[in-house]
């Protein structure tokens, strides 16, 4: 009975165990790959089940498998369990969930985590249609292509390692290729976005081609929107010193003939008293 449930639980099908026990004696496992969903052929992954402190064993459960993957006794403390893979290979790649036991019953099962197995096949190029410089606001194209007849395109951001935007190839005949456009925007941060693609066929959907070369977006506009201002003022600046230049150069002139004319006015009161003395000793 034992082995038989389990094998119903691995394969999707749901059962309620136990119904006399309440729904919250038991909680739902959470399952998280580490290093990450997306994992290069070859690399190691943990994938973490997290239950209860009550859990005795958890279950690892790839779908379409009849049998859990994996067994094991809860950890100390009991509130989870690790599942290590040395060397991910294609056939790891997949739909996991897990589960644990108690003394009670069974758990149900975690939500569903897709495990992607990249660099099987050759990597395709991804380019911007336009320019890979852009401005805020502004709505730009990216073109994923290659030669292998992918079934679709998978594009991510690289800096958070998300799944992006998923598209179904189309076959260009005027060069023979297959292709997806992606489109992305408005851009609204100032930051730079880091961007690669992906090919997969349909037959194995969580298995990736190799990476596309990055191709980086570059925001432009910034510093002209910041700077306008800056410029405005310098000019403004720069007039009002010519014209305190200006001003101080007419009043030098304005001084300088004030003082010549009083000069000459001095010059002449004291020639006209010279004359007025000796006029007075004659």
């Amino acid at each position: 009975m034992t082995i038989a449930f389990i094998a119903l639980v691995c394969l999707g099908l749901t059962l309620v165990p136990m119904t006399h026990i309440p729904a919250e004696t038991i909680g739902k496992p959470t399952l998280k790959a580490h290093p990450g969903f997306m994992i290069t052929r070859g690399m190691q992954v943990t994938m973490s089940c997290e239950g209860t402190s009550r859990a005795q064993e958890y279950y690892l459960c790839k779908e379409g498998s009849p049998d859990p993957w994996q067994r094991q006794s809860s950890m100390v403390p009991r509130n989870k369990a690790e599942f290590f893979f040395p060397s991910i290979q294609q056939n790891h790649a997949g739909r996991y969930h897990c589960y644990y036991q108690t003394h009670v019953g069974w758990s149900e099962n975690s939500d569903s985590l897709d495990l992607m197995v990249t660099g099987l096949y050759r990597k395709p190029h991804l380019s911007v249609l336009s320019s890979p410089v852009v401005r805020l606001g502004e709505n730009v194209t990216l073109q994923c292509v290659s030669q292998l007849g992918y079934d679709g395109f998978v594009l991510t951001k690289e800096e958070s390692q998300k799944l992006s935007l998923i598209r179904d190839s189309q076959y260009i005949y005027s060069n023979g290729q297959f292709r997806a456009l992606f489109y992305v925007g408005p851009v609204t941060s100032r930051q730079r976005r880091t961007f690669r693609c992906y090919g997969y066929f349909m037959s194995k959907p969580q298995v990736w081609s190799e990476p596309s070369d990055p191709q980086e977006l570059l925001v432009s506009g910034v510093l002209e929107i910041t700077s306008q201002p800056q410029n405005v003022s310098e000019d403004k600046t720069a007039s009002q010193s010519q014209d305190h230049t200006m001003e101080n150069l007419i009043c030098m002139c304005l001084s300088g003939l004030i003082l010549t004319v009083l000069g000459i006015l001095l010059f002449d009161a004291c020639c006209s008293q010279r004359r007025m003395l000796k006029a007075a000793y004659r």
